[in-house]
């Protein structure tokens, strides 16, 4: 016999009681579904795949619609991140003034999840970042290092 999907595993208690709360308020909502998914996400730290099936029954979707939907964007994540989140901007802008060498400190931390975006809206104050959804302009691999130390950098 097979191995249960994960999406078919039952709902842990903190799940259940997040759903319990959200679902009722999206699933006559037009468009609900990807406010609801940024509500999961931001509640639990990402969106377990074990919450599809609910979310897909609430809101009247095929699972694979809701997975579609969560697989389309990237800000949405299905495991928990490491560490803090770190989202370093790689458009033309940031690399343009030294985004580049910001991404290649950002990657040497390891411990943390280091997410490229494209465009944060801080262009004239390039490089940026955004740490735990917190931006930061005219950053620097010392800015960085200073800002994950704690320091008000």
């Amino acid at each position: 016999m097979p191995a249960p999907h994960p999406a078919d595993a039952p709902l842990a208690a903190p799940l259940a009681a997040t759903l319990a709360d959200l679902l009722p308020r999206h699933a006559d909502t037009p468009g609900g579904l990807l406010p609801l998914l940024h509500e999961v996400q931001h509640l639990l730290g990402c969106i377990p795949p074990e919450a599809v099936p609910a979310i897909a029954e609430a809101l009247n979707r095929s699972r694979a619609e809701v997975q579609g939907v969560i697989d389309h964007y990237p800000d949405f994540r299905q495991t928990p991140p490491v560490g803090r989140v770190l989202k370093i901007c790689r458009a033309e802008a940031c690399q343009a003034m030294g985004g580049e060498a910001l991404w290649q400190a950002a990657q040497a931390l390891g411990s943390d999840t280091v997410e490229p975006v494209y465009c944060l809206g801080l262009c004239a104050c390039a490089p940026s970042l955004m740490l735990d959804g917190v931006l930061h302009a005219r950053a620097t691999p010392e800015r960085l290092q200073a800002l994950l130390d704690g320091g008000a950098a």
